[in-house]
Parts: C-alpha cells; sequence; structure tokens
C-alpha cells in the first residue's frame, strides 16, 4: 500500500506531465500559470491563454494555428466521454435508447469547458518537456 502511495504522490509532482496538466501550468517550467482565467463556464474565457509563461518567458503559441492540433485531442476526450457515458446508462440504469443519447449529449455540454482545456494543455505537453526553472531561463 505505501508503494502506491508513493508512485501515486510521484505521478502528481513536480517535473511531471501530469503536474502540468491537473494545475494548469507551464509545461516547461511548471510555475507560471497556463491559462488567464481559472476554471469557468463563461465561453469568453474558458480558452485564454497566456502569450508566455510568467516565469520561464515559454511562447505557448509554438507556431501559427499550434493549438488547431488541440482538436484531434478534443475529438478523442469527446469520443471517450460519450461511448463511456453511452455503456454506462444502457447497463447500468437500463436507459432506452433515446434516454442514453441524450444523457450523452447532457454530459458533453456539462464537460465542454472542461474538454477544451484538456485539449489544449494535453496538446503543448506532447511537445514542450519539463526543464525546471534553473535550465528554462537559459
Amino acid at each position: 500500500m505505501q508503494k502506491y502511495i508513493n508512485f501515486k504522490v510521484q505521478m502528481f509532482k513536480k517535473g511531471s506531465k501530469l503536474f502540468s496538466i491537473t494545475k494548469g501550468k507551464c509545461p516547461r517550467c511548471h510555475e507560471g500559470n497556463f491559462f488567464k482565467y481559472g476554471f469557468t463556464f463563461n465561453p469568453t474565457k474558458i480558452t485564454k491563454l497566456h502569450d508566455n509563461c510568467s516565469e520561464c518567458n515559454l511562447k505557448y503559441m509554438i507556431e501559427p494555428s499550434f493549438f488547431y492540433g488541440a482538436m484531434y485531442v478534443n475529438y478523442g476526450i469527446t469520443v471517450a466521454i460519450s461511448v463511456f457515458v453511452f455503456v454506462l446508462t444502457k447497463l447500468a440504469f437500463d436507459f432506452e435508447l433515446l434516454q442514453s443519447f441524450l444523457a450523452v449529449i447532457a454530459a458533453l455540454i456539462v464537460l465542454a469547458p472542461v474538454n477544451l482545456r484538456l485539449s489544449r494543455i494535453l496538446w503543448i505537453n506532447m511537445f514542450v518537456s519539463y526543464e525546471g526553472s534553473e535550465k528554462a531561463e537559459n
């Protein structure tokens, strides 16, 4: 049990991709905030990013239209949510087909802000590695 807890702590420790993703931090230094606003349902603020990291000055828009690739990540997350909710409602709650589809649509609408933010931070974490605060400044 102790090994499991240590492993879990290591997974979310600063320097891991999961730390950057779950905390919404810069993928290179894990200090600066990635998003301008905290979690919100305001559609104009959901995906607003800082231009650069406030700590290591990493430019978040690595190239023009960089975050178009996040649409593929978003699609994958959307499919996973849809399949999960559909199977859950059919098997666990014995919903009819129409009820299951309505539950999927409701889940996708409610989770849209999470999905949009998650897809962007996952996408940039695929391309930028952690360097620590000492190395990032060079």
